[in-house]
């Protein structure tokens, strides 16, 4: 069904490394984009979803909603959302991935966020990302076969991997045991296969994405061989901040290196395409 996907949003960090794995992996959805096209082998078509209505021109059997706001005017999450939906109930689209946030759980104390863990975001994207949520609850009750995916980091699309600068070390929190925040990751390459797998099954409305196990963020850094340093950690920190996957391996059987920390910056690497 990938191929005959819509991805809207394409043109973002995350867009650009699956757009990229995509292609390698030879699957070949179709790439939305405000106008002024993407730098990409695969399908394109230009819409612009909060003031026009989706192109008659092509016939879509599922949406993937990448798109969104994680600074300035946070309101665009659930516009888009909106937006999204209502094209695809038009359009006979079905069924809809809309991408959220793990933002939405809040630090829940340390333990890994369930799908059912109760939401409590801790800053505007979060909460932002759950009115989104709120959005595609309301087209679900329509009858819109539409899932919410609660993604963690995506590696390279993250603060640690995505923000490196030469010449600028990185700087990673220690905590009192020695370790650095652990979070719940996923590489660019297993997450377009993860997207691909999911279109066609019965899914929940709501689901965790990230590899089954945690990475340290210190793993990662030597994995990519970055300038790093240690820094103490704020008293105001979380050393562990995670997603319990385990319904996401309901529907996606992850191999045993896809939680590695080497293995995730492979990914990156390989979505990056040349430097």
């Amino acid at each position: 069904m990938i191929n005959q996907t819509l991805v809207v949003g394409a043109s973002g960090r995350v867009g650009r490394l699956l757009a990229r794995a995509w292609v390698r992996g030879g699957v070949a959805p179709t790439l939305q984009h405000r106008g002024a096209g993407l730098a990409s082998d695969l399908p394109q078509m230009a819409w612009q979803p909060l003031t026009e209505a989706l192109p008659p021109a092509r016939q879509f059997h599922a949406m993937i909603v990448l798109a969104g706001a994680v600074r300035g005017d946070l309101t665009l999450n659930a516009q888009l959302a909106e937006a999204c939906c209502a094209a695809a109930v038009q359009a006979g689209i079905g069924p809809v991935l809309l991408a959220s946030s793990s933002a939405v759980y809040g630090v829940n104390g340390g333990l890994p966020c369930r799908e059912d863990t109760r939401t409590h975001p801790v800053n505007d994207y979060g909460r932002a990302k759950l009115e989104a949520e709120a959005v595609a609850d309301r087209w679900r009750a329509r009858g819109l076969a539409i899932t919410a995916l609660r993604i963690g980091n995506v590696a390279g699309a993250d603060a640690l991997l995505g923000g490196m600068q030469p010449g600028k070390p990185t700087r990673i929190d220690r905590f009192a045991d020695g370790g650095s925040p652990v979070r719940s990751y996923i590489g660019p390459v297993t997450l377009a296969d993860v997207l691909a797998k999911l279109l066609g099954q019965d899914l929940p409305p709501i689901l965790n994405i990230g590899a089954p196990q945690p990475v340290a963020m210190a793993d990662l850094a030597q994995a990519a061989q970055a300038d790093w340093q240690c820094q103490a950690a704020p008293a105001t920190a979380y050393q562990r901040i995670t997603l319990d996957c385990s319904k996401l391996a309901q529907h996606y059987r992850f191999s045993e290196n896809q939680s590695d920390a080497a293995a995730m910056v492979a990914e990156w690497h390989a979505a990056r395409g040349p430097q």
